[in-house]
């Protein structure tokens, strides 16, 4: 399906405004014969205007998107975002990941009226309902495990990862239930990065930017979005991320299972605990105080119940567990 902040599945209506440039770029990179049939908006993206852009094919007709960076920060960033966005999608290729086909890229809008990319649209759907939540759980797994073993030429790898918090940046609730636990999940990250084996990074690999289609025995990943934050670094990282988004979306269980799914598919994470719940906790207090940057589409994509206050205290829980396993 298509693309996005958090991946995007529902129609809203395209915004003609600051268009025109954009789309005259979009026609000029079709084939010949092949013409703009409709535009339509697509929802559930934080960071970006997203586009689908329906085809009409000289042979038959196809699909398109279109990520444009409007927000001013993210403008501000753009060339470095979507050329790396590009250069990774070029690099996906030629493997089994199943990634979107790079169509065209104007990183500095020197040609659209915002920095912009566009790729083929992907099959499948988002699934953040929770359903079949245990097999959901072993394809997100199985496919971290085969993004982090690609092999990648020292000179194609993309830049190290960075760290979204710190122990001087972290934004803690309010009022919260536990302030010990909070407390503690601070002074874990003060501790300077542990030693890892770099891998391939996603760096932002959730339920919000992973497709499925099929159901039951059928379900399959049908398409992986998202790659502007693509980075070098610790599978921890990328394991710890998506953990926490399904610990938000669903709870703490789904949140502590990830990892060990991630092993079963032949992943290999940190063998000290305490390393390992460095990379956790580091992730879980980048989404402090209520995780509302990322609940927003959620919410957009029909999850009103993620309540700041309900993520709140998800996130607290998923603490815990943490210190219960590995600390």
């Amino acid at each position: 399906m298509a693309e996005g902040g958090s991946a995007a599945t529902g129609a809203t209506g395209a915004d003609a405004a600051g268009w025109a440039r954009t789309r005259a770029w979009v026609e000029r990179s079709l084939r010949p014969g092949d013409r703009i049939d409709a535009v339509v908006g697509l929802r559930g993206g934080w960071t970006s205007q997203m586009r689908r852009i329906e085809v009409a094919g000289a042979d038959e007709p196809y699909s398109l998107v279109l990520r444009s960076f409007v927000k001013p920060f993210y403008v501000k960033h753009a060339w470095g975002l979507l050329t790396r966005e590009a250069d990774v999608l070029r690099l996906l290729a030629g493997t089994n990941v199943p990634a979107a086909r790079l169509h065209g890229v104007d990183a500095d809008a020197e040609h659209c009226d915002h920095p912009s990319l566009l790729m083929s649209l992907l099959p499948g759907r988002l699934r953040l309902d929770g359903t079949d939540l245990d097999r959901e759980s072993e394809l997100l797994a199985a496919q971290l495990v085969a993004i982090h073993g690609l092999s990648v030429p020292e000179a194609a790898r993309p830049r190290d990862y960075e760290a979204w918090t710190g122990p001087e940046r972290v934004r803690l609730p309010g009022s919260p239930s536990r302030p010990d636990v909070w407390q503690r999940a601070v002074e874990v990250i003060r501790r300077p990065p542990p030693p890892y084996r770099p891998r391939f990074l996603h760096r932002d690999f959730h339920p919000g930017n992973v497709l499925f289609g099929g159901e039951g025995h059928d379900l399959a990943v049908t398409g992986v979005v998202d790659w502007v934050e693509t980075s070098w670094g610790p599978a921890d990282l990328d394991v710890a991320h998506c953990s926490t988004a399904l610990a938000l979306l669903h709870g703490v269980r789904a949140g502590m299972r990830l990892a060990d799914d991630y092993a079963a598919a032949g992943g290999l994470l940190s063998d000290d605990p305490a390393d390992h719940l460095y990379w956790r906790v580091l992730d879980a207090l980048a989404y402090a105080p209520d995780a509302e940057k990322v609940a927003e589409p959620w919410r957009e994509l029909g999850r009103a119940d993620l309540t700041p206050a309900v993520l709140t205290e998800r996130l607290e829980r998923y603490l815990v567990a943490l210190f219960r396993r590995y600390g």
